[in-house]
């Protein structure tokens, strides 16, 4: 008896995409099951691969580019969504990436105090020209610890030094400003702005930005520190106008993507777990509904996983609808718990080395594995 499997992996950070992983899960199964019936919902939870998750997942969901300065000022190609009109969205919907026009990848080297967000900005602005409606912004994956000043300039923000020149891009800029005027942003489409994030920190202090994210982005412990510092003198100044700015600085996900959330909340921007919304949008639930089982998948499981990432929450919605879930991981540092099955690519493949060289391949092979385990 045919059977209807339901693959909605998230990618597996610098070695495959969402989509990727799907494919090869749903081949691997297929060559033990070629009866089922298979839908694949590749996942995201705001990070690299959001906006190609809503495209392969979401019918009539189009491709548009537009060219923005990257995080270090030269110019990058940087994909985004366009969503098709809906009855809350007539101008329909853009899904936006900072990994896509912010991002550490796109950086020769890193550059903790000037990588900016300005090409953020300046595709959230191609998007308003086409119009839209509402606007996603993922949030993963960011070179940068700006705040979102670099984002905010470019959707119309003046920020000044004491001699009234513009100040400089990157965190760096951030200490000297004297002076912000944000009368010139551009209004929020009629939808709003939702910014999708796996992150819960504030913006500020130990759980913060720097403290959190500067590392991985070449900040040295002195350098957190600063980074630290120029943030908050970022929202002393920004408070001088709007003293409510502060408590957006305290928000969990204001931290998210170098404190790009905070930024886009000043601008009137809300915050919501990634997961979450890439889920409702694509349609996870619905699919769910009738299920015999679902396969969700993320390079590494390990205790923040649970922290509002795509297996977990994948892992929460079959719960909910009554059903089983397996996993495949590239590596799961902690037990599975509440998985049906498991499988890891590092297992299969003898090493992580291997597992790396050819993901899609042993991805396959997990689907494989699971397909020959499996029995209803």
């Amino acid at each position: 008896m045919s059977a209807r499997i339901v693959v909605a992996p998230d990618s597996f950070k610098g070695s495959a995409g969402a989509a990727v992983i799907a494919d090869a899960i749903a081949e691997g199964w297929r060559r033990t099951r070629p009866d089922d019936e298979l839908a694949l919902l590749p996942m995201a939870d705001g990070g690299e691969g959001t906006v190609e998750a809503f495209l392969t997942a979401v019918p009539g969901a189009r491709e548009r580019t537009v060219v923005v300065d990257g995080p270090d000022g030269r110019p990058v190609s940087a994909r985004w969504a366009l969503l098709p009109a809906a009855p809350d969205a007539p101008g329909g919907t853009a899904v936006v990436e900072v990994a896509q026009t912010s991002g550490l990848d796109l950086l020769e080297q890193l550059l903790p105090f000037d990588a900016h967000t300005r090409g953020l900005g300046q595709a959230i602005g191609a998007a308003l020209d086409e119009g839209v409606s509402r606007i996603l912004v993922g949030l993963g994956g960011s070179a940068t610890n700006d705040g979102g000043a670099g984002a905010l300039a470019a959707l119309g923000a003046r920020f000044t030094v004491a001699t009234g020149a513009a100040a400089s891009d990157g965190n760096a800029g951030l200490a000297a400003i004297a002076a912000i005027d944000l009368s010139g942003l551009r209004p929020l489409p009629a939808g709003g702005v939702v910014l999708l994030t796996d992150v819960r920190s504030p913006l500020l202090g130990e759980r913060g930005a720097a403290r959190v994210f500067g590392p991985q982005k070449g900040a040295s412990p002195s350098d957190v520190e600063e980074l630290d510092r120029n943030l908050a003198a970022f929202v002393r100044v920004l408070a001088e106008n709007d003293p409510a700015v502060t408590a957006l600085s305290d928000r969990p996900g204001a931290g998210a993507a170098g404190g790009t959330g905070f930024g886009l909340t000043v601008w009137g921007a809300t915050i919501r777990p990634g997961a979450d919304e890439v889920a409702d949008r694509i349609g996870l639930q619905d699919a769910l509904r009738d299920a015999d089982l679902v396969i969700t998948g993320e390079g590494r499981y390990d205790e923040q996983t649970s922290e509002g990432k795509v297996a977990a929450h994948v892992a929460a919605l079959a719960h909910e609808a009554g059903v089983p879930v397996a996993l495949v991981a590239g590596l799961a540092t902690i037990d599975p718990a509440g998985f049906t099955d498991h499988v890891e690519l590092t297992a299969l493949a003898g090493s992580a080395a291997a597992s790396l060289a050819d993901t899609a391949g042993w991805a396959r092979r997990a689907g494989e594995v699971l397909a020959q385990r499996w029995s209803r």
